[in-house]
């Protein structure tokens, strides 16, 4: 179906009377794109990250404007001049279509090969058909597509540590792709934890395309950080557990994590940029981990530890 994108701009102060003022006059589903917004949002949930990319931060860059989008027919067309006549001020359009939104974004996506044993595969796409094994996904909202670096370091160093019988926790686990890769390499059951709401239908629909399901592998939404009932239910005696995070939330990790594992387990942990990851080891042994290698990646940072 063919559409009109409308762009409406503004200023910060007026978007939510803005917004007003367009639904009463028949627009709907608006998108609201704004720079203030968008900083507050960074500033405000800071410690979840430590690296915005520079292409997002460019793309909000002086921009304050809201969208909406008409069907591109006659009452389409005539809803926008009406809110055109009634708005009093400058509307910018658009023609796209609901392909445009749909299907445009798989281009950029393609199988990707992490350490020896694994390819992370879309689900739209074939398999390569060379010896490895395909962790299959369906990228989404939420962060682990096996494209960026922390990712790929930590599916590349369960590639030394899963085996056969082995149980996985991962912590921040997003769209569950490194206990799935866990599990294909061979692992028997895993755990995921995340304070995404959104992350347990995720990563379990993920590891249904890999043909796994709820008996090995449960997700649960919560934050271990400030919730003892969530670790408790989490459990212990883990083989194995990654933390694919970052720094400022690894460093307080470093010293509650340790009863999830057993005597002898590992601790996987990245997401940690340049410049954190003196104060990431720091913290993992005052707290008596043992770092047995240390990856380097692209400005990012593995650390594999023992308990």
């Amino acid at each position: 179906m063919q559409w009109i994108e409308v762009s409406v701009p503004a200023v910060s102060g007026e978007i939510d009377a803005l917004c007003e003022q367009l639904a009463a006059l028949g627009a709907g589903g608006m998108v609201v794109e704004d720079e203030q917004d968008f900083q507050n949002f960074l500033e405000t949930n800071h410690q979840y990250w430590d690296y915005v990319d520079e292409a997002l931060e460019n793309q909000f860059k002086g921009v304050s404007r809201v969208k909406f989008y008409l069907a591109d027919d006659e009452d389409g067309r005539a809803l926008l001049d009406s809110i055109r006549s009634s708005l009093g001020r400058e509307l910018t359009t658009a023609s796209v279509q609901d392909s445009d939104w749909e299907n445009n974004w798989r281009q950029y996506y393609e199988p990707i090969e992490v350490g020896e044993t694994l390819v992370v595969v879309p689900e739209w796409l074939e398999a390569p058909e060379d010896g490895r094994v395909p962790l299959r996904l369906d990228p989404g909202l939420i962060f682990g597509t096996g494209s960026h670096a922390t990712t790929k370091m930590c599916l590349a160093a369960l590639d030394n540590y899963a085996s056969a019988g082995k149980t996985v926790l991962d912590l921040g686990c997003g769209s569950g792709i490194l206990a799935i890769g866990a599990l294909l390499l061979g692992c028997e059951r895993a755990a995921g934890c995340d304070i995404d709401p959104k992350a347990p239908e995720v990563a379990e629909a993920n590891a249904a395309l890999n043909g796994i399901g709820k008996d090995r592998f449960t997700v649960y939404a919560g934050d271990v950080l400030t919730d003892a009932g969530m670790r408790k239910h989490l459990g212990e005696g883990y083989d194995i557990v990654t933390a694919n995070i970052v720094a400022d939330v690894i460093i307080p990790l470093a010293g509650i994590v340790r009863p999830f594992l057993k005597a002898d387990g590992v601790f996987l942990t990245s997401g940690i940029i340049e410049g954190r990851q003196d104060e990431v080891r720091s913290a993992l042994e005052k707290n008596g981990f043992v770092i047995v290698n240390h990856r380097c990646e692209e400005e990012w940072h593995c650390f594999e530890c023992r308990a």
